[in-house]
């Protein structure tokens, strides 16, 4: 393994330093600041319950084994980790203390305490805990220092839980602890209260966990000296013994229904937590150094997403941006015809999703066409796809789908789906053994009266989800070229098991040839280089991690490539300053998502888009699909999107050593150039010019 990329750790850690650098960015509105500091613990989160988790489980391996597997000692790995997140959080919390709530306050808008509420607030609040509090609350004690009795409860991954000292120990073993489980998913995060008599016009807005602890002595009918909040994240992966012998898709359920049973892999606690009970609550709980973070007094600051926002205060937040429709889809009858007579793209959340189910409900409705075949890897819970392709089975048609059932979070949700499609009479195929299909494919074919076969394709970057279309920016191929049809009808029967191998002339596909003709496009532009020729190559992707590909990418632009990179997330490549390689990371209202590869080609651009990022399991243990694009006017639009957020110098950081996540500033002579927005206009002005 190389020595000189950064770590993958490190720089996921980075990336997620970049969205805290909008929730610090005063030029982000209000609740948008907050609403990224949700995204970043969000994220967080997420990255203890699966990358921590392995870690641990790596640490397990005899150190022989881990030597021959490992670049890394798993222990200074976790250490490491846990120094960096302790400096993240450190700014996490100056930044909600010493700018949010100030600003909150500038507003009038009031996050207080319990001992701040006013004798209405306090009988407002306890009348609000007896009715709606109350009735969900446990309470649990915690087994005595030397005491071997009484069985802790279980609590499940991401309980935020108050530990409740009921008197203060002469001697750690004495003290007494009972443990209260916030019941959020219940009641909520905040409650607002009523506006005291002297500032009318304030929005004050209070914690649950306030709210408990300010009753709980009467609840308890106790003293409670104080309840100090904590959570535990659980590892999220699902271990399974062997994907390759029995059941998948049974063992995967089995799985699922563990998750939330995990072992710990962060213990997230009130820093004011006395040690005595910090003490016994490890011990009980059975819990390594490794897993304690010391915390502020509220955790869980996910549940900032549904901060309460007074009523008329929208300048707190981003303008909508309502997705646009699209110039030659909108308000046709036939979404396939239109497809018919030429290529077509679909850029979300800048322009509207609907054209998709209503393409599949057009297939449905559409009397030659006998068979839609898609790839379902996060489903939306309430999917207009998925409703349509039940629909189809009702007209008649023959349904196939490959649901992924290893789509991590979103296993649920997919095996509803999926049993719902099987239920109604549609062939649903779930997970490969040890690989995951990512690919975002849909296929319909149609039998003319003539007998000719056409092929309706969508090849994408984003999922089949109609809540993260609006979120994500992805962009979907709309096409009848035979050429590209015939080889999206050749993944699916690969999918489906009738083929071993897809062999596939166009499109590029993981774990088959995409690897080998991606080196091969670049091999190209350093020969083009090394001719005289003007050689480059204008990439973007969620992350760049795979070591053979950017060792091909340094030899590219030593070999005088010019080479420009977008990449959003994991960055393993840091360019030197005397390399030849440019790297911007992008970080806006909306969540970078598409993957397109632009190459020079001596003059005749060559794009590509599609679902796979250049990361070791994209490129060799994932389906992926990336499409060449043959419309010329869509290799324009890609560019100028391209170009667009190139020139970013509002939201762009730069990725180079040095100058790691450093803002891009404006020169002299710059505009102001903000791509999502300018993408967005763009749009609008196309609309305009029609």
């Amino acid at each position: 393994m190389p020595t000189d990329l950064i770590k993958r750790d490190s720089s996921w850690l980075e990336f997620n330093a970049r969205v805290l650098q909008e929730a610090a960015d005063p030029r982000v509105p209000l609740y948008e600041r907050i609403r990224f500091l949700a995204i970043y613990s969000s994220n967080l989160d997420e990255f203890y319950r699966v990358r921590v988790s392995s870690l641990r489980q790596f640490k397990k391996l005899p150190k022989t084994e881990r030597r021959e597997l490992f670049d890394f000692k798993p222990k200074r790995e976790l250490r490491e980790i846990r120094g960096k997140v302790y400096q993240q959080q450190e700014e996490f919390g100056r930044i909600f203390r010493e700018e949010i709530l100030p600003q909150l306050r500038d507003e009038d808008i009031h996050l207080i305490h319990s001992d701040q509420m006013t004798k209405s607030q306090r009988a407002f609040a306890a009348n609000y805990f007896d009715r709606h509090i109350a009735p969900h609350l446990e309470l649990h004690w915690l087994p005595g220092d030397g005491d071997d009795g009484g069985e802790l409860p279980f609590l499940d991954d991401g309980q935020l839980c108050l530990a409740v000292s009921l008197n203060e120990p002469e001697a750690e073993e004495t003290g007494e602890v009972a443990l209260v489980p916030i019941p959020v998913k219940e009641t909520g995060r905040f409650v607002v209260l009523p506006s005291p008599e002297k500032d009318p016009d304030g929005y004050y807005v209070i914690f649950v966990d306030s709210v408990m602890r300010a009753n709980l002595s009467r609840w308890m009918d106790r003293r409670v000296d104080f309840g100090y909040s904590f959570k535990l994240s659980r590892d999220a992966e699902l271990y399974i013994d062997n994907e390759f012998d029995g059941d998948l898709l049974r063992k995967i359920e089995r799985s699922l229904a563990n998750r939330d049973t995990g072992l710990p892999t962060r213990f997230l606690y009130d820093g004011d937590m006395p040690s005595w009970m910090l003490k016994r609550l490890k011990k009980a709980l059975r819990l390594s150094k490794y897993d304690m973070i010391p915390g502020a007094r509220y955790h869980n600051f996910n549940d900032f997403f549904s901060f309460p926002q007074p009523p008329g205060r929208d300048y707190l937040a981003y303008p909508e941006l309502p997705p646009l429709p699209h110039p030659q889809l909108e308000g046709k009858a036939s979404v396939m015809e239109v497809i018919q007579h030429t290529d077509i793209l679909l850029s979300f959340p800048y322009q509207k999703y609907d054209y998709i189910p209503q393409l599949i409900r057009e297939a449905a409705d559409h009397p030659e066409v006998t068979k839609i075949r898609i790839t379902l890897y996060r489903v939306a819970k309430k999917s207009q796809v998925v409703q349509n392709l039940l629909y189809a089975l009702k007209q008649g048609k023959v349904v196939e789908a490959f649901v992924e059932a290893k789509a991590r979070f979103d296993e649920a949700s997919n095996l509803y789906w999926g049993k719902e499609m099987t239920e109604a009479g549609a062939y649903v195929r779930y997970s490969y053994p040890a690989v995951k299909v990512h690919t975002k494919l849909l296929h319909i074919e149609r039998q003319t009266a003539s007998g000719d076969t056409v092929h309706y394709s969508y090849i994408g970057t984003g999922n089949f989800n109609e809540k993260t279309a609006k979120l994500y920016t992805d962009h979907a191929l709309l096409t009848c070229r035979p050429k590209l049809g015939k080889d999206v009808e050749r993944v699916f029967d690969l999918l489906r098991g009738k083929l071993i191998l897809p062999r596939c002339k166009h499109l590029l596909v993981a774990p088959f040839n995409l690897e080998s003709e991606f080196l091969n496009l670049i091999d190209r532009e350093i020969a083009i280089a090394k001719a005289g020729g003007h050689a480059y190559l204008f990439l973007k992707m969620n992350s760049l991690e795979e070591p053979t590909m950017i060792h091909k990418l340094q030899e590219a632009a030593r070999a005088g490539v010019e080479v420009r990179l977008i990449v959003r997330g994991i960055c393993r490549l840091v360019p030197r300053k005397d390399e030849n390689i440019q790297i911007i990371s992008i970080i806006d209202r909306f969540l970078e998502h598409a993957r397109i590869f632009i190459f020079g080609n001596n003059g005749e651009e060559l794009v590509y888009m599609g679902s796979a990022d250049w990361m070791n399991r994209n490129l060799y243990r994932r389906v992926e699909v990336v499409t060449p694009i043959y419309d010329h006017l869509i290799r324009l639009e890609l560019r100028r999107i391209m170009d667009m957020q190139w020139r970013d110098n509002q939201r762009a950081r730069l990725i180079c050593d040095g100058r790691l996540n450093a803002y891009r500033e404006p020169q002299a002579r710059d505009g102001h150039f903000r791509a999502q927005l300018d993408i967005y206009n763009y749009f609008k002005a196309q609309l305009a010019a029609d």
